[in-house]
């Protein structure tokens, strides 16, 4: 039979952002987020164009979702993103891998919202602000072209990381996607992590989870 902490795998997944493969961090403090001049063009984000995706593992099962994003912005200069932020309604969190009417997806579901996870009643929205964006020169067609540094704030606790990114943008729109992975014990969600709660064997949950976004923004 499934047990809780299988159910929880999901929580090792869902925001943003550490280059996966390489044993550093790339969570920081927080730092102070990027302001665009009065010339800046701003680009509104459309949610329902708009996904961030999770995936997150345990030592014996794996499990992935979505989380909405309720809201955001884009600034553009000089055919240059100078600032943005969006904000992800934490109450949205979905678990994709089993049918949605699933008595261990609605549990899983439930304890992903809990105080062991994202803590959604008193923290509902999780958010995300840019700080820094950087060409990467000599980005081969289709790869990430940009370095994105940003705030990302989670139950409260705001860090920054970074990650790379893929950047595409016309008159009318700004798209640009992104897969990485980040620690979330760095936001205080240490539910089964082995780093905290020692002989919990293959009822371990990793500490790392994988995110996918894809941003539009339009004029």
């Amino acid at each position: 039979m499934k047990n809780t902490f299988f159910y929880s795998a999901i929580a090792a997944s869902f925001l943003f952002a550490s280059c996966a493969g390489g044993g550093e961090s790339n969570v920081e403090e927080g730092a102070e987020a990027a302001t665009a001049t009065a010339e800046a063009k701003n680009f509104t984000i459309d949610p329902q164009n708009s996904t961030v995706e999770w995936f997150a593992e345990k030592v014996t099962g794996k499990h992935n979702g979505t989380v909405a994003i309720k809201s955001g912005e884009l600034k553009v200069e000089n055919e240059a993103i100078s600032a943005g932020n969006f904000v992800m309604d934490m109450n949205t969190i979905t678990v994709l891998d089993m049918p949605a009417d699933d008595e261990y997806n609605v549990k899983l579901t439930g304890h992903l919202k809990s105080p062991d996870f994202f803590n959604v009643e008193s923290a509902p929205e999780s958010s995300f602000e840019v700080v820094t964006v950087e060409k990467l020169e000599g980005a081969a067609e289709g790869a990430a072209n940009y370095s994105v540094k940003g705030n990302l704030t989670i139950k409260g606790i705001t860090k920054a990381i970074t990650f790379p990114a893929t950047v595409s943008m016309t008159d009318d729109a700004v798209n640009a996607n992104a897969e990485f992975e980040i620690d979330r014990t760095e936001w205080d969600i240490k539910y089964g992590s082995g780093k905290f709660f020692q002989d919990i064997g293959d009822k371990a949950i990793y500490d790392n989870f994988k995110i996918k976004f894809n941003i539009t923004a339009k004029a």
